[in-house]
């Protein structure tokens, strides 16, 4: 077998005089190294555009543009490319490019957009390559474009019953110029988008073929592995017994290194909870783990200080502070900034006198705290840094970002730089934030050797980035019929504020505020699998659900009142969710989960939240037994728009309900003087199998809007229904996460 990079395969197919290989029009992403026969190198591809390569005897290949992360893009892009280019889907190769900045972008997977962004971009790249091949059919043949037509890959001219495959017009279609505009087919006629494909992955994937960034493996290649402090606020001061060290059974060397220069202004994903750590090299995984345990570091308390950032062309300042920070201690700090003033987001009508007038008035305050991701695969590298180029492979979600904090910290210019995506064992925001491919390449440059960095689970679970904690105050105002006049909530997160002041249900109360508060911490904190949302859907859905109750009225039925206003007399013109579409996941939940003729003898619980431009509603159905809750189904809904492929989304769905599950009930990480205090899977719980869910069942609203968020719109509202399903169960109502504690209490 022989590997070859993108470039050195577009180069190879150019010099080898297979056709004209036109530079993409559209700009897209990829993964890793084509892996190829040595009769797959004697083909010749015509490429004609940045996702469509066919050679001459026709053999079609589609590009993946996004890092696989296990949502399923490598399978569902693809699939939307195939149905302009009017393929058989299963004939057809699939790999993902690699990194190359030059002919793509968006070169990565978060906030649920791959495909919500991708749409059209995939659909325009596969009705090209389609135009370009008719119009190289219509030249050859001397007859007009419009009589051609395509189907299964074959092109047709009816009137002389000619026929070609793509293959045999592809050398042709490739000198073609790329068409400015192309017609794409109306939904209608859709023959993949909407049906399902099985993952193109899956049988490597059960046969444990190498995927992963963690499986890779070079001759001459070292083993690395970091030592960071033991505590947040601690820093590097020196290695105490790195001669030692070094004499160990094959340690090859030992040495502190520095992420990013202290004159580097960081960008939204150049995030690291320690900048200096202790590199140790050696032959082996095992050799280079047992001197890890015999190094001997001293550290010293870090400095307080202020970080300056560019997210995007808007600066930031971070004021990160010094000390050993404690879970206690933050506990206190919430308390605190919920009596003072905050920052007002947005405000309707007169908040004040609604309160004052009210004939009700219900206030709960909510918490969550800061949680860890735990990938399965823990976070590793390759890396191959010589005078001359930089070579890189591994699982990372921004790469392009990633690309570019490389290219500074090694001061190579980014062409010299070629990095290799590998299918991702979880990421879930973790893998945004890629120090430790800078790690990988620092160590390498220094060693002067290719290496593999590896992560134990406890230096990822105890080195950052987490969750941020939260709180949310909120205050609803009843008249005297019950009606909801007035709504205020108050939220703040250490350090980020969580807040999206213009979602539901701002737009259906006459009288609304919105404010937040944020809280300075040296602790770092990152995206989390629906950032920011996975908690306010849980805090403002079990509010509303006891604010239902509260009125004596039905929990959807409330709910669908309030978007009936937001519909048709909406407060406010910044409201950021379709009324008419929400309504209709709550009334698709409602009917599928029979909760009219139900919820009188089952304990259910109902949520329902906007996130990430999509609409998902959940009813959960569970039943105590020895003080222990059962699942027995989850009903879920969501209008995602056109889905792609409906059993990936379906497996979507499922996955992000069990891990909310999970998380809701068990999730939770604490801070002892700046030292985590948990550091494996022993000690920070995870949800089990046969805590699972008996039974999902996952229902979409069939409509032809374009295709919006699904990796995390379906994680957010599980913890509101839990909780209400658990308060009909038990008669407790939850204000605290993980529910497990204070279930018993």
């Amino acid at each position: 077998m022989t590997t070859l990079n993108r470039r050195s395969f577009l180069k190879a197919s150019a010099l080898s005089g297979g056709g004209l290989l036109l530079s993409s029009f559209i700009k897209v992403t990829d993964t890793r190294p084509p892996v190829v026969d040595k009769a797959e190198m004697q083909m010749v591809f015509n490429q004609l555009n940045g996702f469509v390569k066919i050679t001459a005897d026709n053999v079609i290949k589609i590009m993946s543009p996004n890092p696989e992360g296990g949502q399923g893009v490598k399978t569902s892009m693809p699939m939307i490319v195939a149905e302009e280019l009017d393929v058989d889907f299963s004939k057809i190769i699939i790999e993902q490019a690699d990194l190359d900045t030059k002919h793509f972008t968006r070169q990565f997977i978060g906030g649920s957009q791959a495909i919500h962004q991708g749409w059209k971009a995939l659909r325009t790249a596969g009705a090209t390559a389609r135009q370009m091949l008719m119009e190289a059919a219509a030249k050859t043949w001397n007859v007009p474009l419009e009589e051609i037509s395509t189907k299964l890959g074959v092109l047709h001219h009816k009137k002389s019953n000619k026929s070609a495959k793509y293959g045999e017009m592809a050398t042709a279609a490739a000198q073609i110029p790329v068409p400015k505009d192309v017609k794409l087919k109306s939904v209608k006629d859709f023959k993949i988008i909407g049906k399902s494909q099985r993952n193109v992955d899956l049988e490597k994937i059960v046969s444990g073929k190498p995927l992963f960034g963690i499986d890779t493996k070079v001759e001459g290649m070292k083993i690395a592995m970091i030592v960071h402090p033991p505590a947040m606020g601690l820093t590097f001061k020196a290695v105490q017994n790195e001669l030692a060290i070094k004499k160990m059974k094959g340690i090859v060397a030992v040495f502190p290194i520095k992420i990013f220069n202290d004159d580097y202004e960081k960008t939204f994903f150049d995030t690291t909870q320690f900048n200096e750590v202790v590199a140790v090299i050696g032959n082996s995984t095992w050799e280079v783990m047992q001197a890890k345990k015999s190094l001997k570091v001293e550290w010293k308390e870090a400095e307080a200080y202020a970080e300056k950032r560019n997210m995007n062309g808007r600066k930031t300042t971070l004021n990160i502070p010094a000390g050993l920070e404690s879970s206690a201690d933050h506990a206190k700090k919430f308390v605190e900034k919920m009596t003072q003033s905050a920052n007002v987001r947005r405000k309707d009508g007169d908040i004040e006198t609604a309160f004052t007038n009210a004939a009700k008035v219900i206030e709960r305050t909510y918490n969550g705290p800061f949680l860890a991701h735990n990938c399965m695969e823990p976070m590793n590298f390759f890396a191959h840094v010589t005078d001359e180029k930089a070579e890189l492979i591994g699982p990372l979600q921004k790469p392009e970002f990633t690309e570019q904090a490389l290219s500074a910290r090694l001061g190579m210019p980014l062409e010299k730089i070629d990095i290799k995506m590998t299918r991702l064992g979880g990421g879930f925001g973790r893998r945004s934030y890629a120090h430790w491919l800078i790690e990988a390449a620092l160590i390498s440059q220094q060693v002067k050797a290719p290496i593999k960095l590896i992560y134990t689970r406890e230096d990822d679970m105890t080195a950052g980035i987490y969750r941020p904690a939260y709180a949310a105050k909120y205050r609803a105002a009843l008249d005297a019929d019950n009606n909801l006049i007035g709504f205020h909530v108050k939220v703040g997160g250490m350090p980020q504020s969580p807040l999206a002041p213009n979602r539901f249900p701002a737009g259906a109360v006459d009288n609304y505020l919105a404010e937040d508060f944020t809280i300075d911490t040296n602790l770092t904190v990152g995206s989390y699998r629906a950032p920011h949302s996975n908690f306010m859907a849980a805090a403002e859905q079990s509010f509303l659900d006891e604010v239902a109750e509260t009125a004596g009225k039905d929990p959807i039925a409330f709910r669908l009142a309030l978007l009936k206003r937001a519909k048709e007399n909406p407060v406010g013109k910044n409201n950021d969710y379709d009324a008419d579409r929400f309504a209709k996941v709550l009334e698709l939940v409602r009917e599928k989960s029979n909760w009219e003729n139900t919820k009188a003898t089952k304990k259910l619980g109902f949520s329902a939240y906007f996130c990430h431009d999509s609409y998902a509603a959940h009813v959960l159905d569970l039943e105590m037994k020895d003080g222990i809750p059962i699942i027995n189904k989850v009903f879920c809904a969501i209008d995602c728009g056109i889905v792609v492929n409906p059993n990936a989304a379906k497996n979507m769905a499922e996955g992000g309900i069990v891990d909310a599950i999970g998380a809701a009930m068990y999730g939770k990480m604490t801070f002892t003087k700046g030292v985590p205090d948990a550091n494996n899977f022993h000690n920070f719980r995870m949800i089990r199998h046969n805590e699972a869910p008996k039974a999902i069942d996952v229902f979409f609203v069939e409509n032809t809007e374009d295709p919006t968020g699904m990796g995390e719109p379906a994680y957010p509202p599980v913890h509101a229904a839990l909780a209400n399903a658990l308060y009909k169960a038990t008669g407790k109502r939850l204000y605290q996460q993980p529910f497990n504690e204070y279930l018993q209490t």
